[in-house]
């Protein structure tokens, strides 16, 4: 737990670094999938300045998404755009690593295989393998829903696609885009962010009670979970589990 939502951006900024690094290291490339929403902004633009925007190893990484609302890149609830604004466009990452989700095709079930298909190209696997990303970046909705797997979704309990179109009937923009279960689940680092007492609820549904919530089922099977929360955030949890 930190103090508020910039300790958040500036805590998780400082974890992608060491894993892009580490990942680099390991296997040459960094591969990560990224979130929506505004502290994931905060810490994306924590990545474009000084001193953090000399250390990530940018020629190297590899960058995706974990969803998208259906809309068109520049719209601003798309998060491609946000992530655009924040820091991709200030970064020398090469175009060809950053793969967009296309929010505004027509089809997005055609859409959504279609980017499932350029992740198996990205990750060289194989028809019933997972792709396994380095890093997961993650919040949660006052609701439980993570990237856009909404509480009672038919998409939740998907295990054979790794991308899917989602009918979110209760979001302002419902027609979505996202990744499903078995990524979040096979990533080696899955980091969830969450900021403010509006999150409070939710959060203590899922790390005190086990509610099973959607955000409560990312549970890697061979890799690292961590909550970065602020106060307000984890307000409702038990001093023990702060």
């Amino acid at each position: 737990m930190v103090a508020n939502a910039a300790s958040i951006a500036e805590e998780a900024a400082r974890r992608i670094v060491r894993i892009a690094r580490d990942a680099v290291k390991a296997r040459g490339r960094f591969m990560v999938a990224l979130a929506g929403g505004a502290t994931p902004r905060a810490t994306y633009a924590h990545l474009s300045q000084h001193p953090l925007v000399d250390q990530m190893p940018w020629t190297r990484t590899w960058v995706f998404f974990g969803d998208e609302r259906g809309v068109p890149p520049e719209h601003p609830e798309s998060n491609y755009r946000m992530a655009y604004d924040a820091f991709l466009a200030k970064v020398p990452i090469p175009a060809e690593q950053i793969f967009r989700m296309r929010g505004e095709a027509e089809d997005l079930d055609a859409a959504a295989s279609d980017y499932a298909r350029l992740l198996a190209k990205a990750f060289g696997t194989r028809r019933g393998e997972v792709p396994r990303f380095d890093l997961v970046l993650l919040g949660i909705g006052i609701d439980g829903h993570v990237a856009s797997l909404f509480p009672g979704s038919p998409v939740v309990k998907e295990i054979f696609r790794t991308v899917a179109a989602v009918h979110a009937a209760a979001a302002a923009i419902p027609e979505r885009m996202t990744l499903t279960l078995p990524v979040f689940t096979a990533a080696a680092h899955v980091v969830f962010l969450a900021s403010g007492a509006e999150k409070a609820k939710a959060v203590k549904a899922v790390l005190a009670d086990g509610t099973l919530l959607p955000a409560g089922m990312v549970m890697p099977a061979d890799g690292q979970l961590e909550w970065i929360l602020d106060r307000p955030a984890a307000s409702l949890l038990p001093s023990r589990r702060r």
